[in-house]
């Protein structure tokens, strides 16, 4: 126990053992400087500094943009802008595939590249005739009143009409004699209009030129986009007055007919309608005599 006394005094006598720093002139050896330590007290002063250099480091760290040049710390700002180009490639991901979607469509109007659909033509007849049996129901009076009530306020209505599809019509971009017909074994989704050279060519209906370019299979092509998913395609033509993007009225010139491209035989209209991706008889809908 003595013995343990007696060590614990010489560990404290070390720490308290007083010792002098003094800076002198090395020329004169003038003292310049001089502080008295002692081991606890060099203990005590390295221990403050290090704890308030570790602080301030933190400090410095945490509330300046020093922290950006740290490896793994990223700012505000940066985020920000890698959440915005984030969205902004989702965007663009999105419309390159409704734009190959759309090119494709294009491609196949340009080639005729179709696969044919069979119908059964007395199932399809069975089947709307179930359709109309199942949305026969019966009316009653207020009903009636009810329907009567919002036709008349229809009627006057200046600003909302509801359109019909039936009354949906299509001008004929030109008249003449129907060389070859549509026909769908031979895969011409089309009808060919005798007509003399640089015979204007007007557009079958309102729409959007989305195609007016030459092509060395059927020479100058206008391809228009119109209301309910419809396009009309015009090949052939000798030259072409519109240019992709012109907003185009029914019955308006868009090209001159001609002989134009490899495919081509004689002066004549090569004149297709698609509607919803799928080529349509246009003999069906336009008078071309």
């Amino acid at each position: 126990m003595a013995k343990k006394k007696k060590k614990e005094k010489k560990i404290a006598k070390k720490l308290l053992h007083k010792y002098r720093l003094v800076i002198l002139n090395e020329d004169t050896f003038e003292e310049r400087f001089a502080i008295k330590l002692t081991r606890l007290n060099v203990f005590v002063l390295t221990s403050l500094s290090a704890i308030f250099l570790i602080f301030f480091t933190i400090l410095l760290i945490a509330f300046t943009p020093l922290r950006e040049y740290i490896p793994g710390y990223s700012s505000a700002k940066l985020k920000k802008e890698a959440s915005i180009l984030n969205y902004k490639t989702d965007s663009l991901v999105q419309e390159l595939e409704l734009n190959k979607r759309y090119y494709a469509s294009i491609r196949k109007v340009l080639t005729g590249d179709v696969a044919t659909v069979e119908f059964n033509r007395d199932s399809v007849i069975e089947a709307a005739r179930n359709d109309i049996d199942i949305l026969q129901v019966t009316t009653n009076k207020e009903d009636s009143l009810l329907r009567e009530k919002v036709e008349k306020e229809d009627k006057y209505n200046l600003f909302e009409e509801s359109v019909n599809q039936n009354s949906f019509v299509l001008f004929p971009p030109v008249n003449g004699t129907i060389s070859e017909e549509y026909n769908i074994e031979e895969k011409h989704f089309a009808v060919d209009v005798v007509v003399a050279n640089d015979t204007p060519v007007k557009a079958t209906a309102d729409g959007t030129v989305i195609f007016a370019e030459w092509t060395v299979e059927t020479g100058y092509v206008v391809i228009i986009e119109h209301s309910q998913e419809l396009i009309s395609v015009y090949k052939h033509n000798s030259a072409i007055t519109k240019s992709q993007g012109d907003l185009v009225k029914a019955g308006e010139v868009i090209a001159m007919s001609g002989n134009t491209g490899e495919l081509s035989t004689g002066p004549h209209l090569h004149f297709e309608l698609w509607s919803k991706g799928y080529p349509v008889n246009p003999t069906n809908f336009i008078d071309f005599q």
